[in-house]
């Protein structure tokens, strides 16, 4: 058996209030954070120093560490947004380091682009090249600008017009941005569903070597496409939830794995108390691994 797989979430999934979230993240035996958005009502890169500080203290207090500091950078359309690309590797991803030297995370995160004109024939590594070339060159230097403070890259897909449209997309991708070992992929397991393409373990193994994070939702079709519908918790999702992340575990290839909210319509009579504390429970019961 490989070595135990812990368990973590955005932070403003136990709680708004990011007090209220530490204590709960404790109450639940979760000792790893993913610190997003609501901490003191600000986004991650928001913060002051001193905020930094407060939250470096408040965490330090309860026993806990920083895993992922949950960025939004690069989230902006390469086709028509640049200019805020460009932006967030100038700024962005230095005040990113400040903070880390602060909270000391285990990895950053970065986000896989929009595109609003890439079609589906195309294929990305030759869209960028041909359309934007200096796409791949700004992933590059902010991996290496991370890298130079000590600090590891992860680039999650995303779920709306992604450049990842696919699992295909996602090594084409990679194998072009030419970091091995520097940075890893964040399998968002749902947004690359929504993007077209259902979870499956061929796309595991696919994607097995540039894993180095996942996140985890629940969902379900609707029977008629195999489209997201309903947001639903993990156990109930139409995916192979218990397949794949068994799989994950077993093989080893992430020590932490975060729950994120689910996507999706709210749909009718369905329980929605408690998703979080049910997912955890979940998972813990049926995947050997995780705790």
């Amino acid at each position: 058996m490989s070595a135990k797989v812990r368990l973590t979430m955005l932070n403003a999934m136990a709680a708004g209030d990011f007090e209220q979230a530490l204590d709960r993240h404790a109450q639940w035996g979760l000792t790893d954070l993913d610190l997003k958005d609501q901490i003191f009502g600000k986004g991650i890169l928001e913060l002051d120093d001193k905020d930094v500080e407060r939250a470096a203290s408040l965490i330090q207090a309860r026993g806990l560490a920083v895993n992922t500091l949950s960025t939004v950078l690069f989230q902006n359309d390469i086709d028509t947004e640049r200019a805020k690309l460009e932006a967030d590797l100038h700024h962005g991803v230095p005040r990113a380091i400040e903070i880390c030297r602060i909270l000391k995370p285990q990895q950053v995160r970065l986000i896989a682009a929009r595109t609003s004109r890439r079609s589906g024939s195309d294929g990305l590594v030759e869209y960028l090249q041909r359309n934007q070339p200096w796409v791949l060159p700004i992933y590059r230097a902010a991996v290496d600008g991370l890298r130079a403070a000590g600090q590891q890259a992860v680039i999650e897909n995303e779920c709306h017009a992604c450049i990842f449209g696919c699992t295909a997309d996602v090594v084409e991708f990679f194998a072009a941005l030419d970091r091995p070992g520097q940075v890893g992929f964040i399998w968002d397991i749902q947004n690359l569903w929504q993007m077209g393409e259902f979870p499956s373990l061929a796309a595991y193994e696919q994607l097995k070597p540039l894993i180095r994070h996942c996140h985890l939702k629940g969902g379900q079709h609707d029977g008629a496409t195999i489209r997201l519908r309903w947001s639903t918790a993990l156990e109930d999702a139409s995916w192979p939830v218990l397949e794949i992340v068994r799989r994950v575990v077993a093989d080893g290839v992430v020590p932490v794995i975060c729950l994120n909210p689910s996507h999706g319509e709210r749909k009718a009579g369905y329980n929605y108390e408690g998703v979080v504390e049910r997912d955890i429970a979940f998972l813990r019961r049926e995947v050997p691994g995780i705790q």
